[in-house]
């Protein structure tokens, strides 16, 4: 009975810290995004534009053409945004 309540001890234990060590990473890649997002901007593109929006026509045509492979031509690439 004594190594059933060591075990599980240590179960409980392995199972806290992993879930504390996953959180961390969780917090501090929403905060490395949340800080590259707000301190480096977004370059101007050889257009002018902000780059928000537009993409060039070399990565449009790579992405219609992997919707059309993905859905067999039933798939349609209206527009491209950046979130």
């Amino acid at each position: 009975m004594e190594n059933l309540n060591t075990a599980l001890g240590l179960l409980v234990v392995g199972m806290i810290t992993v879930m504390i060590v996953l959180w961390l990473v969780v917090i501090i890649g929403n905060l490395v995004v949340r800080l590259t997002n707000r301190f480096i901007p977004v370059k101007d593109t050889p257009t002018g534009g902000t780059g928000r929006g537009t993409a060039d026509s070399k990565k449009m045509a790579a992405i219609v053409a992997a919707v059309d492979a993905v859905t067999e031509g039933k798939g349609n690439v209206d527009s491209i945004q950046r979130k």
